[in-house]
């Protein structure tokens, strides 16, 4: 019976060299003996909290997760890998929806309504999830954050997402827009990382626990 975790358990590989390596251990202050009440204030605050089971504590705020990770992508770059990513989707999605004589939209004559079909806007939540999860999951980044220098990373530890965080990001992102909203959900989830603070995080990378950051 073996001790590694199954394959898409979730856990980051021990190998991924994106994972964020721990701070070395710190050497505890020599003991001085006695009660520490039995030495006289000096106007020094306590040295941080650092009980072992939580995060480190500087001058009371949590450790920074971005500690040891490259600088947080900009959003403008973000936008344009998107945009570079949809298409070449997009391409995919009308070459099948073409080949399977799936029409782009159905008119009513009377109320001059357009939809999409729901065979084209299936095929389109199909491609667009599977690419972004197996790309996100495999490499850290889509085609179009590759061109860009960008990747996908795990905020508390910087590694590669598992096929189970991609898959919740790529659900968030593109159910959406395939479905109902088309670019007016992916603008907003997407547009979201240019007023996030601290973590320029969009609503897909909020789900999931995810950063998007410069290749380091």
């Amino acid at each position: 019976m073996t001790s590694e975790p199954p394959s898409g358990s979730g856990g980051p590989p021990e190998d991924d060299p994106f994972r964020k390596q721990p701070p070395p251990p710190q050497q505890p202050p020599p003991s001085q003996g006695g009660s520490p009440y039995d030495r006289p204030y000096d106007g020094e605050p306590p040295p941080p909290y650092s009980g072992g089971g939580g995060p480190e504590y500087h001058g009371g705020y949590p450790a920074d997760p971005l500690a040891g990770m490259p600088p947080l992508a900009d959003s403008g770059k973000r936008t344009l890998a998107r945009i570079i990513d949809m298409v070449l989707v997009y391409i995919v999605v009308a070459l099948l929806a073409w080949a399977f004589r799936v029409g782009q939209y159905t008119v009513d004559a009377d109320e001059l309504e357009f939809g999409k079909t729901f065979g084209r806007e299936l095929i389109t939540a199909i491609l667009y999830v599977a690419y972004d999860t197996v790309l996100t999951a495999r490499h850290g980044q889509t085609l179009g954050k590759k061109w860009f220098g960008m990747r996908v990373a795990n905020l508390d530890n910087g590694s590669t997402p598992s096929v189970q965080t991609s898959l919740i990001r790529a659900l968030v992102l593109w159910v959406p827009f395939a479905f109902c909203c088309a670019c007016v959900w992916t603008a907003i989830a997407g547009g979201w990382s240019f007023f996030d603070k601290p973590y320029k995080q969009g609503l897909h990378d909020k789900a999931a626990k995810t950063v998007v950051v410069g290749v380091g």
